[in-house]
């Protein structure tokens, strides 16, 4: 073995990772003196927080004065500080590998496997889960696993009151969960016991995501929580959608579990059924717990609830991961095919980053081998024999911390020592690949996946049978079902010195390779996180220590070799890659991987919904567990980003004489409202195509405005909207639309007067400055902003006035491109900036393509207004009052 070296201190954001998640902590600060390194707080804000290192440089009682690293000096209350016992990776290293060895049987074996321990962890060649290295030896208290899944919630208010308490219970000692919401009853559902009716499954998730929140904000790690549901729930709908909804779960990641018949019904184009057990069934109560196979078994009913088409609620899916990158996907059937423990435990869920899929009371542990150790410059190769010894040292490494953790729940240990299911991942894969000039993404970047997550896989699982000798199978070993599964028979056909040492030996854990996305962790050591390619080679991380730029090494050392170049095609980047490089990817790993692996397809912002839809089919047709993508911009807020914040605020609000590029430049988002309520989504686009005016630019605005004449052609489209039935005319000129009138709800309402602010600000923009094709690029920030409610389903669904706007300009185009006398329609308005206010009743008077319109003919729900207490469309007229039927506001005259 090598001889181990002591490494120079950890700097930047990598010493604040250390020291604030990792480092034995004193949780008792009142004995800081002068001279102790510590982390104080140098920005005290709930959301965005931030801390720096430094030392206290004086006391006075309890207020301190701390010099950061960078020179600052801060004062603090000393309860505030985080005061380190270790404060180098050294000291850590030391504490683990005697926490790891002390399980072992007799003072020869600790000996012996501190020294090997010790061995993997220098230079962080193993990287420890997050939970090992805080929790091990630190607190009978801290578990040291990273995940678990606790059963489907008894269907029952005892039941979803004892889930909740076990979920809060985990998570307040460190553990992510995983929770599926499939054995609770859908909405509407009939509740006999209380004579009322469930508020479905849905709901209840809402309730475990304000939990975690709590947890959240009380405790110094954020809680994490997977939600999922499986394809056959009559709630699919209102979960795949619910984030649409603002405030109903906002603090878990979601995923659907789908099955192979439901993938066939999409590929075929067939019908899909949502159906539940039958509650009325005297067993319901005792025997039901979300295994709908297992109740069909007992032959017990099931109750039919709805039939949709099995395509619609997939683009269903993939519309919303387009639109906000969840919810992700869990193949279930086919994980459950694949899986090791599938005569005995079936996988039910995923942890909150869904890479360890896991059964009931299910944990795992999770640690990293880091590849970009491992590369041998000499002879500019992989360090075979290295690598596979840390490998085979890691594995004995986790399996021990099965033995080494305290358990809160006798479940949980008897599911654990049952089956021993541990998870070693890797990290620094995107350094390893660029010092072998591999480019990520290549054909030639597949086989090098495939043979060395391959080679890693073999000797995991020849050190689980090796250590299966010495100590024991785990309990439910069965070792001809064992090699039956789906990934073992792939194994053995490619190794089958496995397969006989399997069956000489035994095999101590159920699963062994995990990929996990090491985010924290990768970041703290300085290399590339999970399987991912750097995200950049510069870049900025918002975290709870603050916002920071970071630089990737590898590339920096490049550049200040080469000044005058660029960095060569093995440089690359997540977003530089093309989605379907991530996709091969991620399969050609999983094909060694037994449990799963967390990994975003990146997409840049112009990636259309077919795009995606194509993304997650490849993924399922290439043997993928499950898929996430995220489409750059499809969310508020990035924890990484190539862009400083203080760099955009700055743009935003320099003056612009034109905004000639909306896209481009977006200025800062109008706030009115609470997010993803109607009064935002209808406010938000004021932001999105706005043009900032001042006195000398009015003059440039009037040469680039385009006069409108008297006579346009043009169509008036009806669509039913959340609001109510809105009409929409747009108006051509020199065959482009020009301008557009909206009519929705009753005049004097909030929904008509900002519905004609809408049309007006539409109008404008399509009449002034050259923009290029600004009627794409008008759809484009219109189509799907949302509100409190939608109406219709898959392509026909509209999310709200804006989105109703968007699908009319989209029919546009192809009604006044159609060969018949549509084009000679003609609608006679007034000028746009001037026009009176509307009629009460009627609309503007326009030929309408469908064959004209009169208010008399509303076939959607009644026209809403907003409400002024929570901004969504629920204020209605009743009784000379008007009342919100969401949040209950009242107001009458």
């Amino acid at each position: 073995m090598k001889t181990m070296q002591l490494k120079k201190k950890l700097d930047g954001l990598s010493e604040k990772i250390f020291l604030d998640r990792y480092a034995l902590k004193n949780a008792d600060t009142s004995g800081a003196k002068v001279g102790d390194t510590v982390l104080v707080l140098t920005k005290d804000d709930p959301k965005f927080p931030a801390k720096e290192v430094g030392e206290i440089i004086s006391r006075d009682g309890n207020t301190v004065k701390v010099r950061t690293r960078s020179g600052e000096v801060v004062e603090s209350a000393v309860e505030k500080l985080t005061l380190n016992v270790e404060k180098t990776p050294e000291e850590m290293w030391d504490r683990l590998a005697g926490a790891m060895a002390s399980v072992e049987a007799t003072p020869e074996k600790k000996k012996e496997w501190t020294d090997k321990f010790r061995y993997i962890l220098d230079d962080w060649k193993l990287v420890p889960g997050g939970r090992i290295a805080a929790g091990a030896d630190a607190s009978d208290e801290l578990t040291l696993f990273n995940c678990y899944v606790i059963p489907s919630p008894h269907d029952s208010r005892g039941g979803i009151m004892a889930t909740l308490s076990e979920m809060t219970e985990i998570m307040s000692r460190g553990g992510g969960v995983g929770i599926n919401l499939s054995s609770l009853r859908p909405r509407r559902s009939v509740v006999k016991g209380v004579n009322g009716s469930s508020s479905g499954a849905v709901s209840w998730g809402g309730l475990f995501s304000y939990t975690t929140g709590l947890i959240e904000q009380g405790g110094s790690r954020r809680g994490a929580l997977m939600l999922m549901i499986n394809d056959w729930h009559p709630d699919l709908l209102d979960f795949i959608t619910v984030k649409s909804t603002m405030g109903q779960i906002t603090n878990a990641n979601l995923s659907v579990c789908v099955s192979n018949g439901f993938m066939k019904a999409v590929k075929e184009d067939l019908e899909w059924e949502l159906v539940f057990p039958d509650t009325t069934d005297p067993e319901y109560n005792d025997k039901w717990d979300g295994n709908l196979d297992a109740w069909k078994q007992m032959g017990k009913a099931v109750k039919p609830y709805r039939t949709v088409r099995a395509r619609d609620v997939w683009h269903t899916i993939i519309e919303s991961a387009w639109k906000s990158a969840e919810p992700g996907v869990v193949f279930m059937e086919y994980y459950n095919q694949m899986s090791n423990s599938w005569y005995f435990n079936p996988i039910i869920c995923t942890n909150p980053c869904g890479e360890q899929g896991l059964p009931a009371w299910g944990v795992c542990n999770l640690s990293a081998i880091n590849l970009s150790k491992f590369y041998d410059a000499e002879k500019h190769d992989v360090d075979w024999e290295d690598l596979g010894r840390v490998v085979r040292y890691s594995v004995r490494f986790l399996d021990n911390v099965i033995d080494k953790t305290p358990y809160h729940f006798e479940e949980n240990r008897e599911n654990q020592q049952g089956e021993r299911r541990v998870g070693l991942g890797s990290m620094g894969l995107a350094e390893l690949m660029i010092k072998l000039r591999i480019r990520y993404g290549s054909k030639e970047s597949l086989d090098f996946l495939d043979r060395i997550y391959g080679f890693m896989a073999k000797e995991a699982y020849l050190a689980s049978a090796e250590i299966a000798g010495e100590k024991g199978s785990f309990k439910h070993f069965i070792a001809d079902k064992f090699l039956q599964s789906g990934f073992m028979r792939n194994m053995t056909q490619v190794y089958p010195e496995v397969g006989a040492a399997i069956q000489k030996k035994g095999m101590r854990n159920v699963t062994v390779i995990t990929q996990a996305p090491t985010g924290s962790t990768g970041t703290m050591v300085g290399t590339s996180t999970g399987i991912e390619p750097y995200f950049a080679f510069e870049y900025f991380r918002q975290s709870r220590l603050g916002f920071d730029k970071q630089y990737v090494p590898i590339a920096q050392e490049w550049k200040d070799q080469h000044p005058e170049q660029e960095l060569p095609d093995y440089f690359v980047t997540a977003m530089s890659l093309t989605a379907e490089d991530h996709i091969r990817a991620q399969a050609a790993i999983q094909t060694w991987v037994d449990s799963s692996i967390s990994k975003t397809a990146n997409c840049p912002s112009d990636f259309t919904v077919e795009e995606t839809k194509q993304l997650y089919e490849l993924a399922f047709d290439l043997g993928c567990k499950g898929v996430t993508i995220y489409r750059d911009g499809s969310r508020d807020v990035q924890v990484l980003s190539t862009s400083d914040k203080k760099e955009e605020k700055a743009a935003e609000a320099a003056p612009a004489a034109v905004q000639a590029a909306p896209s481009e430049a977006p200025a800062a988002e109008a706030t009115t409202g609470e997010a993803g309520s109607d009064v935002a989504g209808l406010t938000s686009l004021s932001s999105k195509l706005s043009v900032n005016v001042d006195a000398k630019t009015e003059q440039v605005f009037d040469k680039q405005y385009k006069r409108r004449p008297q006579i346009l052609r043009g169509a008036t489209y009806k669509v039913n909207t959340p609001f109510g039935m809105a009409y929409i005319t747009i108006n051509d000129m020199n065959g482009t639309p020009s301008e557009i009138f909206l009519n929705v709800g009753k005049a004097g309402s909030d929904v008509f007067a900002m519905s004609e602010a809408l049309g007006r600000v539409c109008s404008l923009f399509l009449r002034y400055g050259d923009h290029g094709d600004k009627v794409k690029l008008l759809v484009k920030h219109l189509k799907g902003i949302g509100g409190s409610g939608a109406i219709g389903f898959g392509n026909n669904r509209v999310e709200s006035i804006a989105d109703a706007v968007a699908k009319a300009l989209e029919q546009h185009a192809e009604v006044m491109g159609e060969g018949d006398d549509a084009q000679n329609y003609v609608t006679a308005t007034s000028e746009v900036l001037d026009a009176p206010a509307a009629p009460a009743v009627e609309a503007p008077q326009a030929a309408s393509y469908s064959g004209g319109h009169s208010h008399g003919d509303h076939a959607g729900p009644a026209t809403k207004d907003l409400c002024p207490s929570c901004g969504s469309a629920s204020l209605i007229n009743s009784e000379g009052c008007k009342n919100c039927a969401n949040c209950g506001y009242s107001r009458c005259s």
